[in-house]
């Protein structure tokens, strides 16, 4: 297994190193000045301007900037932001806990609600349960998250005053440690909803198909012949093997989370980097924009990584393949 882990991870550095590379390239060929965005619109004289290129490196050629851009971020260097002065990777590690603290919710949300919505139509197949949850798969894949987003807020934030409608944390209000946290709670709920609905109508979906298949193995029909109590068969035997593909669905829907999630936090106001990233295309901030690429395309790679760990976890057959294999 460690040989395994060692092997996906050296193969992940020619992935990344292609990520920085066509990130860079299309940033840099899409049009605009980032220079022009710093300054603003107003007159600057152009020593200003000329002075300010040369001390971001962006008065060298692009082959060039490719070059010293990549040996940076070889050394951990992700760069300097034009528009907030200060170094990308302080940026990014301010934030990246405040998106995984959303993406990781959405996607637990989504995980637990739709394997249960999943076993109860399979074990209800052609009756309201199968149709509420088919019809409302349907309805989850067709509504756009950011308009979810403006209907919870007026819903549940305008019209019933339960919940926060934007922000992290109550900005006049002190809290000790629990307090607060119920309060980043409280927060949470509804930016995790809208993030979350579209994976949790596909988790459905997915469980629902997986346990149909498995529900009519033998061994379960076996199982059920020998007087073994529904609820044993449904979660002891039948869900751990039909879970394997809906953990593979959810390992890799991590990368859309989080590309998600620019959108929610827009309309949210959450703290993360989908709102810096947001703030950075405004100002045209290059480095910013790269390091949050790289940080997302490192995180999809590492959740995928860990779902072929849980995957080898569930079915022995796979685990004993991969030790063989290296």
């Amino acid at each position: 297994m460690t040989r395994f882990i060692l092997r996906r991870l050296i193969e992940a550095v020619p992935l990344l190193l292609a990520v920085v590379v066509v990130n860079f390239l299309i940033i840099h060929l899409a049009p605009g000045d980032p220079v022009q965005a710093l300054v603003g619109n107003f007159p600057a004289p152009p020593e200003y301007v000329e002075r300010v290129r040369k001390e971001f490196g962006l008065d060298q050629p692009v082959w060039r900037q490719l070059v010293d851009y990549t040996s940076n971020v070889a050394r951990g260097n992700l760069g300097f932001s034009f528009a907030n002065r200060r170094l990308v990777k302080d940026l990014i590690l301010e934030r990246a806990a405040n998106t995984l603290i959303l993406t990781l919710s959405a996607l637990t949300f989504a995980a637990v609600l739709g394997v249960l919505l999943g076993v109860s139509a399979a074990r209800h197949p052609r009756t309201w349960q199968d149709t509420l949850v088919t019809s409302g798969s349907i309805l989850g894949f067709s509504i756009p998250v950011f308009w979810l987003g403006q209907m919870l807020i007026l819903l549940f934030a305008v019209q019933f005053g339960w919940l926060p409608a934007q922000g992290m944390t109550s900005a006049r209000e002190q809290y000790d440690s629990l307090g607060a946290l119920v309060d980043i709670g409280r927060h949470l709920i509804l930016p995790a909803v809208a993030l979350s609905v579209r994976y949790l109508v596909s988790n459905a979906r997915l469980t629902r198909a997986s346990m149909l298949e498995v529900l009519g193995s033998d061994y379960i029909v076996t199982a059920k012949a020998k007087g073994v109590p529904i609820g044993r068969i449904l979660y002891v035997h039948a869900l751990r093997n039909a879970l394997l593909p809906v953990i593979t669905s959810i390992g890799y829907n991590f990368g859309y989370v989080l590309a998600g999630s620019a959108l929610v936090e827009t309309v949210f106001a959450w703290p993360g980097l989908g709102r810096l990233l947001y703030d950075s295309m405004a100002t045209r901030d290059t480095p910013v924009i790269l390091g949050i690429f790289l940080t997302v395309a490192s995180m999809a790679i590492l959740a995928n990584l860990l779902t072929d760990l849980a995957y080898s976890w569930l079915d022995p057959r796979i685990r004993r393949t991969q030790v063989k294999g290296g």
